[in-house]
């Protein structure tokens, strides 16, 4: 089992620079989706493409964990509930201003309302947690 604790600095290191470079801030999320300030798209594009081009490179040449293990990376099916947990996600998203990465640096910046979507997130964790099992034995893939 990994150890919570190894990822504890790297979160606050990224915390730290998502709210440096403005990216918890609400006017900024705003702009997105009224496509007024391109800033917060163009480096969404960036971090896919970089994603996309380091996937292909441990797809070609399987690199080894810290650990020794093989580094494996499954593939999901798209499914109904791939798009309606987006659209979930996504309407979330544009409500709150915030998203799960960028809460946690809103948290740490002190924004009041940051509160009300982090509970938000949580109920929705538990929410689905909750209906997992009849999710599963009703078929519907997960």
């Amino acid at each position: 089992m990994k150890k919570p604790y190894m990822f504890l600095l790297p979160g606050i290191v990224f915390g730290f620079l998502l709210s440096k470079a403005g990216f918890s801030d609400y006017d900024l999320f705003m702009d997105m989706f009224l496509f007024t300030d391109l800033k917060l798209i163009w480096t969404m594009f960036t971090a896919i493409g970089v994603a996309m081009v380091s996937m292909s490179i441990v797809r070609r040449f399987k690199p080894r964990s810290l650990t020794g293990e093989p580094v494996q990376i499954k593939t999901k099916q798209l499914h109904r509930g791939t798009l309606i947990g987006g659209l979930i996600f996504g309407a979330g998203w544009g409500i709150s201003g915030a998203c799960p990465g960028t809460v946690l640096a809103q948290l740490g910046e002190g924004k009041i309302l940051a509160v009300f979507t982090f509970l938000g997130i949580a109920c929705g964790v538990y929410l689905f947690a909750l209906l997992y099992p009849k999710l599963k034995k009703m078929g519907i893939p997960l």
